[in-house]
């Protein structure tokens, strides 16, 4: 009873190298199962994670795969921490509500886009910036709303 839980131990420790090795960019060529009665060394598990760079080993680094840039390193994150010490200095400052009001119009100024940076085809929300006032798909007209208020149905149905 041991001898089959040490085995099935290694086997469970052997598909988590090569989990992680795949999950850390790189493929994991499978080598031949541990016989049954034999358990992995813990240093056979961690091999192929310490040689995932080498060219001499096993393990094959995906093309294109680079290392995820760290949490601390995102720029999103390093905005929002500096926007959110800039809002801690200016409460106390008692300057914090006009600070807020002024990083919500800057938001707003800097989220909306012009016709000109639209990629092309791209079309507007707002049907009167399109060419020939067109709509995008789920938008709610007039004549919509006023048949579905008056029960006719659809034109053409």
């Amino acid at each position: 009873m041991r001898r089959r839980g040490s085995a099935m131990a290694a086997a469970v420790e052997g598909r988590l190298a090569q989990f992680r090795a795949s999950r850390s960019g790189a493929v994991a060529i499978p080598r031949p199962a541990d016989p049954p009665g034999k358990a992995a060394p813990p240093e056979a598990v961690e091999e192929p994670q310490a040689a995932a760079g080498c060219p001499g080993s096993g393990v094959q680094v995906r093309p294109g795969a680079t290392a995820a840039a760290p949490v601390w390193a995102r720029p999103l994150l390093l905005k929002v921490l500096l926007w959110t010490a800039l809002l801690a200095l200016f409460a106390e400052l008692e300057l914090g509500l006009p600070y807020f009001v002024l990083s919500l119009l800057y938001w707003m100024y800097a989220g909306t886009r012009g016709p000109t940076e639209r990629r092309p085809g791209e079309l507007s929300a707002y049907s009167v910036f399109n060419p020939g006032c067109a709509a995008i798909a789920g938008t709610l007209t007039a004549e919509q709303l006023e048949r579905e208020l008056h029960y006719r149905p659809a034109a053409g149905r």
